[in-house]
């Protein structure tokens, strides 16, 4: 882990906070590593279920690639492993301020989003000779719709949190400040269930966007052999039928 990047685990979810806020946390080659670190442990330790993401202090969730970093000629392909690949278990994006470039293109390798009246979400790229090319021409569309999509890639000009939450690409709107408790507060709902089941939940719905049925259905095979195998699923129903809380294990 790197002083770029500050994680804190609270039960089963673990805070991720990109920590560059003199530089908006822009994207530079030690904020990608500890990126990658953190995601790392979100799915490697049994004991965490959910993770939320976020950028230190008010300004920026992050303002994307550092311009400066990039001109000294550091390494930042990295974050391409994160925004293609994200993480297995769910991640809550937290936006305050600006989510611009690959600072959006992070938030939504997230899993749902929650942001402050007011914050900026945008891929202003067309304004300095580049494009999205980090997953937001792909993944826009189907978050905010075509003409949305279309109209913020070509303009360059970002939407308000409050539009992005009319469009769908945000699940909760809160006050200023306040982005970070209220994922956390989805997080801590996210994690009272079986950590085996949310996993498989969303991998299931990112994997079958677009597919068939009948596709779907031969996708989620494995997945549910797993499922109906694990200790989890023998522990709910025990716990149900016992009037108790569930001990998920994760396995």
């Amino acid at each position: 882990m790197t002083d770029e990047v500050l994680t804190e685990q609270q039960d089963r979810t673990l805070l991720i906070t990109l920590n560059r806020p003199e530089a908006m946390n822009a994207i530079n080659e030690a904020l990608v590593a500890g990126l990658l670190a953190a995601v790392r442990r979100l799915d490697d330790d049994p004991g965490l279920t959910v993770g939320v993401l976020t950028g230190a202090g008010t300004r920026a969730f992050s303002a994307g690639m550092d311009l400066k970093a990039f001109s000294r000629g550091e390494n930042m392909r990295g974050i391409y492993e994160f925004i293609r690949n994200g993480s297995r278990k769910p991640l809550l994006g937290a936006i305050e301020g600006l989510a611009l470039a690959g600072g959006l293109e992070m938030a939504l390798t997230c899993d749902l989003l929650v942001a402050a009246k007011g914050a900026r979400l945008g891929i202003p790229e067309a304004k300095v000779g580049l494009f999205a090319s980090a997953g937001g021409v792909m993944r826009l569309p189907s978050r905010v719709g075509y003409s949305t999509a279309m109209e913020m890639a070509l303009t360059g000009d970002p939407i308000l949190a409050e539009e992005a939450y009319e469009r769908g690409l945000v699940a909760r709107v809160c006050e200023p400040g306040d982005a970070v408790a209220a994922a956390l507060e989805l997080a801590q709902r996210v994690a009272r269930n079986a950590p085996l089941s949310v996993a498989t939940s969303k991998q299931l719905i990112r994997a079958t966007q677009g597919t068939t049925e009948a596709e779907f259905w031969q996708l989620q095979e494995p997945y549910e052999a797993a499922i109906v195998a694990s200790a989890d699923a023998q522990e709910g129903p025990r716990a149900f039928a016992e009037k108790r809380p569930p001990q998920w294990t994760g396995a």
